[in-house]
């Protein structure tokens, strides 16, 4: 390796130079995330050490530096806190805490303070809706904040949030909370690797039947039959070592937060619905890509991988089965919400900025490194192993004909209990809000939030439609990853309406004109109509305009529902953008 003339000192980068020597520009994102942990930030004479080492050029690394938001080529501190100002934590009553830390601090969005001790943001969701306010300190999370706990937040004293799961019955997360995370004799104790030994029982062609009967669709809100997909990918050309196992891990739209129960309190049992779908479709190699905003779910996952290769639940020879070969590298990403775009995803892995790519092909014969890849939500896997855990039968008596099982739904907003909710589909929105305690101080409900912030508004006159695909469809809104927000009375639905353009326009990777130009305009109008003088005449149906071509010619899900939700709430309360609310 060549040394670099430099005035930064690279001494103590150099042994983990040594350790990427050799490797290829897919270990792009780790190095950088542990140069950036030496530094704090990424300078020049670093970025150039790291292109040496995996001989990738330095205008390449800039520009994935330049595309995540928590790289950093400019001074940042080793610290950085990250307090969430998005719709959820709006509506918790984060504005009074941020104004209390932002004077505490003497700092305002983006600044680092005079020392170079800590630098504050401002940030979109951190996906812990149900503790809203909250907020990272680096590594440590912290919720359920008041002006009251800045000190104690700064000290680093204020208890770390710890997921909150109501429902019944609880299959998929059944383990959370009550399993030692880190402890693999414990999660072994709970039944743990009895579905991986079940399936290893079985063909891999009985359990992909057994998939498509079970009717499990995607969870991440694509709704692809998973037995078809796993199907698809098992029948592609090429051998195990070309094939790949996706676990995304990546939720970051506001108001989503389900995924983060399982990752945190229960990591194992993801590695082992992996490893059931690496027999089922012959693939050695699993990913892991977990948001990096979720810093306490990474520790844990990447110690979990660890105590199960050396277990011998991964690696060679699985479990004594000659042949049967698989393994998992955890993946950090680095605060961009379209790698939860499964190509995007695929870029981010190997190395590059996260754009989406343009299908077809599709990633069961050409995924990463263009090879045939089973990409699922993590909720998607914990209904597989639900399903070999307690047999088809079983999982065939929850829920609906159409909508069968189980499904996780994710409150926050305006109600007594927010957190993770696991019921069988065909309950009702406003079953679930009374499972939830209500709406505090028997407020009346103005909206309801539906499947996240791509997802749609819906009025007091839908609570009672059944929660399954096919009802939701018919009455025109999604599922999705299972957001159900709720709003009183008291909401403000311009300021959600713009905190949620704001979202989208951030988001945009900028790869196609039609999002990246509507996101944009779609948030001025939105920050007009809620701060300045409220709508003009043309508004509606500008913001109709936009949002119809966003949807119909944007490259990939981000924008073509960028403007769902908005459009849902012109449709129902016409005077938010055209008149008085």
């Amino acid at each position: 390796m060549t040394a670099v003339t430099t005035s930064v000192d690279l001494t103590p980068l150099q042994p983990i130079l040594e350790r990427y020597n050799g490797r290829s520009r897919d270990a792009l994102l780790p190095l950088l995330h542990e140069a950036q942990a030496v530094y704090g930030w990424l300078p020049r004479e670093v970025q150039q050490a790291i292109g040496q080492t995996l001989r990738v050029p330095l205008a390449d690394i800039h520009g994935v530096i330049e595309f995540y938001t928590m790289f950093y080529n400019e001074p940042t501190a080793r610290r950085v806190i990250r307090v969430c100002d998005d719709v959820a934590c709006r509506l918790a009553g984060s504005a009074d805490f941020i104004g209390t830390l932002e004077d505490r601090l003497g700092l305002q969005d983006g600044q680092t303070s005079s020392d170079g001790s800590v630098t504050y943001e401002r940030v979109p969701c951190l996906g812990m809706c149900e503790h809203g306010p909250n907020a990272l300190f680096g590594h440590d999370p912290a919720g359920h904040l008041t002006p009251a706990d800045v000190n104690n937040f700064l000290a680093g004293a204020h208890p770390e949030p710890r997921i909150q799961k109501y429902g019944y019955p609880l299959l998929k997360l059944a383990r959370a909370g009550k399993v030692i995370p880190w402890s693999l004799a414990d999660y072994e104790k709970h039944d743990g690797y009895t579905g991986l030994k079940k399936a290893l029982a079985m063909t891999p062609e009985a359990i992909v039947e057994m998939l498509e009967a079970s009717g499990i669709l995607g969870r991440g809100g694509a709704m692809f039959p998973t037995g078809q997909k796993w199907k698809y990918t098992r029948s592609a050309p090429g051998d195990p070592s070309q094939k790949h196992i996706i676990a995304n891990a990546d939720e970051s739209e506001p108001g989503t937060f389900k995924d983060r129960g399982l990752l945190e309190e229960d990591p194992f049992s993801l590695i082992e619905a992996m490893t059931i779908a690496a027999y089922t479709v012959g693939a050695e190699n699993g990913w892991i890509f977990v948001r990096g905003e979720y810093p306490r779910a990474y520790r844990r996952l990447v110690t979990a991988v660890t105590l199960a290769r050396q277990a011998g639940y991964l690696g060679r020879n699985i479990m004594g089965r000659p042949g049967f070969h698989f393994d998992i590298e955890v993946r950090l990403g680095a605060g961009a919400y379209i790698c939860g775009e499964e190509t995007a995803l695929f870029e981010a892995i190997e190395g590059k900025r996260g754009f989406p790519r343009i299908k077809p092909p599709f990633p069961t014969t050409q995924g990463l490194f263009q090879q045939p890849t089973v990409i699922n939500n993590v909720e998607t896997f914990a209904a597989v192993l639900a399903v070999i855990s307690v047999g088809l039968d079983e999982w065939l008596k929850l829920g609906t004909k159409g909508s069968p099982g189980t499904k996780w739904f994710c409150f926050s907003g305006h109600v007594a209990k927010p957190g993770v909710y696991e019921v069988p589909f065909g309950l009702t929105t406003r079953e679930l809000i009374e499972m939830a305690g209500g709406v505090p101080g028997g407020k009346a409900i103005k909206a309801v939030l539906m499947g996240g912030a791509a997802g749609a508004f819906i009025g007091p006159d839908k609570l009672d439609v059944p929660l399954t695909y096919e009802d939701s469809r018919a009455n025109g809104f999604p599922l999705g990853s299972g957001v159900i927000m709720v709003f009183d009375e008291t909401a403000d639905l311009r300021q959600a309406l713009y905190q949620l353009s704001h979202f989208f326009a951030h988001e945009s990777c900028g790869k196609c004109f039609p999002c990246q130009l509507g996101t944009q305009r779609q948030m001025e109008i939105l920050d007009r109509i809620a701060h300045d003088g409220g709508p003009q005449p043309t508004d509606k149906q500008t913001l109709l305009d936009i949002g119809f071509t966003m949807t119909e010619t944007s490259l990939c899900g981000l924008g073509q529902t960028a403007a769902s939700a908005v459009m849902s709430a012109i449709k129902l309360w016409p005077e938010l953008v055209n008149g008085n609310p």
